[in-house]
Formats: structure tokens, C-alpha cells, sequence
């Protein structure tokens, strides 16, 4: 015997993942965890008994809700899915996933649309942060066909423009976790950034890399690993953010001069893997660690002299543009930024009823 629940399958941004609306999961936290597990396989390498993809960035959950409160649309809470084990993390936000509510919530008639646009203010319930987001509707229908092209991504789609508001200390309170704009760990100088993510950044050059190498050869160095997790979990203590062994918050990255005619090169982690791409939040944290001076990532930067608020990440994947802005009265000593913003494009692939055993305590919707 199956139970099922409505389900839509999306991509979002570089990443896929099932969309449920709150309603058809379960209200308690452990059931639901149960059910997502059983619904993308996990854990299983390949999580072959499920719809999850076997890789971190298609194991991703977005469960959306109505709001109630003043001037927020819809509310949602990311949850990783752990491919290797019985793990379901709603500590981090995702970006990528985000760029799929607002059309998965037009779609399923949770808000009104508008024509030729619609502008949604979402709440994100992981970080309790605000982002706008701007889809293409016209006639009042979500468009997934366009002319925007994004990086690690084939094909191109409608542009769906995200504006994170205030997003300095989503996770900790503060832009600087540490306290400070950098630290020294192990002999090595990091900045500690906390902005959408807390992030925290390394010159690859003090790792003896160039910080361009592909996902596959910084995968295949174990030392690499060994000395980042060290990092990692010593800044994690040093921002408040206790014990971090078996969380993937912080994130880490290294960062290197740009080699092309962006601003920054960067290889994101996931934590232990290198990003194939580079996570949304984690380019919304690096661009506010570029535009900052006193970071360890603003002396490698080449700021754009004519845009200056424009950061073009090298990543693995291509290239990926934040766009800053700073709220009035920001200044170097004490910056506020106020925004920032990115073009992501989604894709609907399809819409239907998900089967979970009954032995995960699901009751049919």
C-alpha cells in the first residue's frame, strides 16, 4: 500500500527538487523529515527508491505556505536532503530553489498573478529574511520560456530577478561573525562573512592552489579537505556558531585574483565537495565580501571601475553577477548593504502525486 502527495518537480536556478505546499506534508518536523527521506530516496547513493538525483544539488526540498503576515506573499523553508544519510537540514537557504516559488506558488493559485509581471515578497523561514522576486506572467501566466542564459544551465529561460533585502546576518546577527573582517587560523588570514550565509573565505594561494582548478581535481585532494574542515570548524567556535562537524554551516570557498573580466574567482564548498557551480547565497556572501573593505576577498578583487557595485564571479561553471546596493548612510567603516540582487531562470518539468510507503507514517492527501 502508497500514500501520495501533490508534488511538483522543478529546477531552480543550477539546482532541482520537488515543491510541496505545506499543507499536503506533515505538521510535525520528524514526520515530515521521514517522508521527504522516503520521497527522494535517501539514504542512498544513487537514491534509486526515490526522485532525489544522488548529488547535493538535486536533492533539494522547497515546501511553500501562505503568509499572514504584513507585507510578505509566501513563506518557505529549504530542506537538504542528505544523499549519504538519514539527514534532513533546514539550517541553510537556498538561492537556486528560491528562484522556483514564486512561480510554483502562481501556478498552485497561493498568490494572484498580474500582467505582464508579478512581484512577490517571499519570506524564507531557514534565515527569516525577506527576498523579492520577479516573475514573468504575462496574461497573467507564469512564462518559462525566455532569452536568459545562466551559467551551468543549458538552454535559456525567462529572466526571474531576486532582490535579497537586508540580508547582513542571516544566520548569526552580524555581518562579521568573528567580530572582525579577518582572523587568523592556522597560519592562514580568512575573512569570516555572514551575509544570506555565513561563508567563510580562504586565498587559495596559502593552500598552495591557484583557485581555478576544477571540481574534479579539488575533490580528489584529500589534504585540501582535511585542512578547510580544520579551518571551518575553528571559525564556526570563534563566531558562536558551536560545533559544526556534522552541520554544513558555515560554508567555505576559496577565492583567487579573476583571471578573465570578472571581479573574483572562487571555488565554493558544499561543505565537503566542491561546488559543480556556486550556491546563490554563497555568491550573494562572497559579492558583499568583495565590496568590503578590510576582507581578505576585497584585496584579491579587481573591482569594476565603471560598475562598481556589479560583482562578476568566476566560478567553476562559468560566471555569476551580483549586483549591491548600499542603504543610505553606508560607509566603509560601517556598511549596510540593502540589496543584492541576481537573474536565476526555473523550469516546471512536472506536476502530480508523489507515492510514500505507508511505513513512513504519511496519511493520504
Amino acid at each position: 500500500m502508497l500514500s501520495s502527495i501533490p508534488c511538483t518537480l522543478m529546477r531552480g536556478g543550477t539546482s532541482k527538487g520537488p515543491y510541496f505546499h505545506a499543507a499536503d506534508l506533515p505538521a510535525d518536523p520528524a514526520e515530515r523529515d521521514r517522508v521527504l527521506l522516503a520521497v527522494m530516496g535517501s539514504p542512498h547513493a544513487r537514491q534509486i527508491n526515490g526522485i532525489g538525483g544522488g548529488d547535493t544539488l538535486t536533492s533539494k526540498v522547497v515546501i511553500v505556505s501562505p503568509s499572514s503576515q504584513p507585507g510578505i506573499d509566501i513563506e518557505y523553508l529549504f530542506a537538504q536532503v542528505s544523499v549519504e544519510t538519514s539527514t534532513v537540514d533546514t539550517t541553510p537557504n537556498c538561492g537556486n530553489m528560491l528562484s522556483g516559488v514564486g512561480p510554483f506558488a502562481l501556478e498552485n493559485g497561493l498568490v494572484q498573478a498580474s500582467d505582464p509581471v508579478t512581484t512577490l515578497r517571499i519570506l524564507n523561514l531557514n534565515t527569516r529574511k525577506v527576498v523579492e522576486a520577479v516573475v514573468q506572467t504575462p496574461g497573467g501566466c507564469v512564462r518559462y520560456d525566455g532569452l536568459a542564459r545562466i551559467d551551468g544551465v543549458p538552454g535559456s529561460g525567462a529572466p526571474i530577478v531576486l532582490n535579497f533585502l537586508d540580508a547582513a546576518g542571516a544566520k548569526t546577527g552580524r555581518l562579521f561573525p568573528t567580530g572582525r573582517r579577518s582572523d587568523v587560523i592556522d597560519g592562514i588570514e580568512i575573512s569570516c562573512v555572514d551575509f544570506s550565509s555565513p561563508l567563510v573565505f580562504v586565498p587559495a594561494a596559502a593552500l598552495s592552489k591557484s583557485g581555478y582548478e576544477s571540481k574534479k581535481e579539488l575533490d580528489a585532494d584529500p589534504a585540501l579537505k582535511v585542512r578547510l574542515e580544520s579551518i571551518r570548524l575553528q571559525v564556526a567556535l570563534m563566531a558562536g556558531m558551536g560545533d559544526a562537524r556534522d552541520k554544513v554551516l558555515p560554508k567555505i570557498a576559496l577565492v583567487a585574483p579573476p583571471q578573465g573580466g570578472g571581479v573574483i574567482a572562487s571555488r565554493y564548498f558544499t561543505p565537503w565537495n566542491c561546488h559543480s557551480a556556486f550556491a546563490v547565497t554563497g555568491a550573494l556572501c562572497l559579492a558583499a565580501a568583495v565590496s568590503t573593505p578590510g576582507t581578505v576577498v576585497h584585496r584579491l578583487a579587481r573591482i569594476n571601475a565603471t560598475d562598481p557595485a556589479l560583482v562578476t564571479i568566476e566560478q567553476p561553471a562559468g560566471t555569476l553577477d551580483i549586483r549591491m546596493q548600499e542603504a543610505p548612510g553606508s560607509t566603509a567603516t560601517d556598511p549596510v548593504y540593502a540589496s543584492a540582487g541576481l537573474v536565476r531562470t526555473a523550469r516546471r518539468l512536472f506536476r502530480g502525486r508523489v507515492h510514500v510507503p505507508v511505513d513512513d507514517h504519511i496519511e493520504a492527501a
